[in-house]
């Protein structure tokens, strides 16, 4: 198995995996100072925790209410 974890492109995956984190978190914290969204909040916070960078991605583009 530590062989198989050598072979990992890490240069590549580390920053992305950062990447993800950091679109989450601000997303996250977007959503809890929004009053309103496009559908329940639960259902975004979900959306956003377990779809990875896609979901914080779908919550900026459908899930914010433009004023």
């Amino acid at each position: 198995m530590m062989e198989e974890l050598a072979k990992v492109p890490w240069a590549v995956i580390a920053p992305l995996i950062v990447v993800q984190l950091i679109l989450m978190i601000v997303a996250l914290i977007d959503l809890r100072k929004t009053h309103a969204t496009n559908g329940p909040k639960i259902l975004w916070v979900f959306i956003i925790l377990f779809t990875n960078i896609i979901g914080s991605i779908a919550y900026f583009i459908v899930g914010r209410k433009q004023s």
